[in-house]
């Protein structure tokens, strides 16, 4: 691309930035500073704004950069992804928003230890719950570095890592000065602004065709050198079984990680009612929605008008698949409006990576503040504020964000999210799901619901094909691959269960009746809800 370009694309990166931290620095100077307005914004906003912010917190670059790049390299099987991202709403839908709404106040801990002990539950919620923020913050930082590295005129590395640090001490930024209601708002904003750069594109795809989606599809299937088998499952997860294990896999931990997801809980809190809660996950399903829809038709659009090779070309993992398709129906790398539209696009996914990052930045910094250290310093004389212990623990969060996004930065990013949804699934739902439903469940069976799930999933990770033992690991020169599947949920979801009952069956601590009856009905009706 031109300097002209390239100039065009970052002006319109800076715009945004210089937005966002516009509305970060007018929020900073019209708060109380209590813990309430930096965790929750004091529970001000309405179904619809926390609607639109729930939709721009859960629609991010894997959406719509990974997604996308998946089903333009692999068809069918890429599809699993949209699929498993929007079924996931209806269990967070039914089971959790309202109840967690009215049990909770800042973070998913609050909800267990209403009839639990209170410091070992919140330790360890607060240590899942801050591992499965970093590992989607990385997703977000690899998205970034392999977008503005293709806007600034190809791959380079040095492009990547500087994009990846920047994006990092943005977020810090957002965090620590604006708290929630600058994060919401800057979600609102993104969420807008995807969902009309997703509309514009999905339009412009049909006109291609004539809006004959058959021919999109056999076009899709032609460029891709697969023919038929580019439309049939199989061509990713169907070589053999472990394949196809793998499958079964990343789709339970698709869609019953979204009910553990603590930057996700942690929206329920910001609106004042449990009705008000169940209203915005409405109003998010409807957005959410109709943005995977379109998913599929840019993925396959990219196939079809990009093609598979010229993507790889540009980012083996398929990210760049979007910002690539944007250029060619702009009229191509040569004219004008191709690249107007392409520099448009990259900054919508780049404002996607932004508010993600800030919304999952502050629902870890949360945690660590909310919960480890009021548990960990209870006792030892006067200790910080929470909300200064946040801002602190939002730097370190950055830093470790930024230094595992380096390391990944090769890898498609909605693979890595279905490695944060596995985890989830496996160390928080089973928890949260015990303690709302559950009569006889105790603190230990809580402690081992969370650690019974999260080692497991982290230990399969660390010896699965993903760190080591295949070209595309993490380390592609060692070799301590044990476990065979990219995605551990198959294994560590049922673990986390189990362990959970187990806890719960062998403990000589008998459950408290008198709390479980508060708790369920103040989860079902809302009375003493925060």
């Amino acid at each position: 691309m031109t300097g002209h370009h390239q100039t065009l694309a970052i002006l319109l990166f800076s715009g945004f930035v210089a937005f966002t931290l516009g509305i970060t620095t007018w929020v900073s100077r019209n708060r109380r500073g209590s813990a309430e307005e930096f965790y929750v914004g004091g529970r001000l906003f309405s179904p619809m704004e926390n609607g639109f912010a729930i939709a721009g917190d859960y629609m991010s670059a894997a959406s719509f950069l990974g997604v996308t790049g998946l089903i333009a390299l692999f068809g069918y099987d890429g599809l699993l992804y949209a699929v498993g991202f929007l079924v996931a709403w209806l269990l967070v839908l039914f089971l959790v928003a309202e109840l967690v709404r009215n049990c909770g106040r800042f973070t998913l801990a609050d909800v267990i230890v209403a009839r639990m002990s209170e410091r070992p539950v919140r330790v360890a919620a607060g240590t899942s719950s801050v591992t499965v923020s970093v590992l989607y913050l990385v997703a977000q930082m690899v998205g970034a570095g392999s977008l503005v590295a293709l806007l600034l005129g190809g791959t380079s590395q040095a492009a990547r890592v500087w994009t990846i640090v920047g994006v990092g001490a943005l977020m810090v930024v957002y965090v620590s000065m604006g708290g929630m209601r600058a994060t919401t708002w800057i979600q609102i904003v993104k969420a807008v602004l995807l969902l009309g750069g997703t509309v514009a594109l999905t339009v412009l795809v049909l006109l291609r065709f004539h809006g004959d989606v058959d021919r999109l599809l056999l076009t899709a299937a032609e460029r891709s050198g697969h023919g038929d088998a580019f439309l049939a499952p199989g061509l990713k997860y169907g070589a053999d079984w472990t394949a196809r294990l793998d499958f079964i896999s990343l789709g339970l931990a698709l869609v019953l990680g979204t009910a553990g997801l603590p930057h996700i809980l942690s929206r329920f809190y910001t609106v004042p009612t449990a009705r008000a809660a169940r209203r915005s996950v409405l109003w998010s399903i409807g957005l959410i929605g109709g943005f995977y829809l379109m998913t599929i038709v840019l993925g396959f659009g990219a196939a079809a008008i990009v093609g598979p090779a010229s993507i790889r070309g540009s980012n083996a993992a398929g990210n760049t698949a979007v910002p690539l398709l944007a250029l060619d129906l702009g009229g191509g790398a040569d004219s004008t409006g191709g690249t107007i539209l392409f520099a448009v696009v990259g900054a919508i996914a780049f404002a996607t990576i932004l508010a993600v990052v800030a919304g999952i930045t502050l629902a870890s910094s949360a945690s660590v503040a909310h919960d480890l250290y009021t548990s960990l310093r209870r006792g030892r004389g006067e200790p910080r504020s929470e909300v200064a212990v946040a801002r602190i623990a939002s730097v370190g969060i950055g830093v470790l964000a930024i230094a595992l996004g380096l390391l990944a930065r090769d890898m498609n990013v909605a693979f890595l999210v279905g490695l944060a949804f596995a985890v989830a699934a496996s160390a928080n739902l089973p928890v949260l799901l015990y303690s709302l439903f559950w009569r006889g469940f105790t603190t230990r069976g809580a402690v081992w619901a969370v650690y019974g799930g999260l080692i497991p999933a982290m230990a399969l990770v660390v010896l699965s094909p993903v760190v080591s033992g295949s070209p595309d690991s993490l380390f592609p020169g060692a070799d301590f691959q044990y476990f065979p599947l990219q995605n551990p949920g198959i294994v560590s979801i049922p673990l986390g269960f189990l362990a959970g009952w187990l806890g719960t069956v062998t403990s000589a601590e008998l459950p408290d009746e008198a709390k479980h009856a508060e708790t369920e009905v103040r989860s079902l009706t809302g009375a003493g809800a925060a």
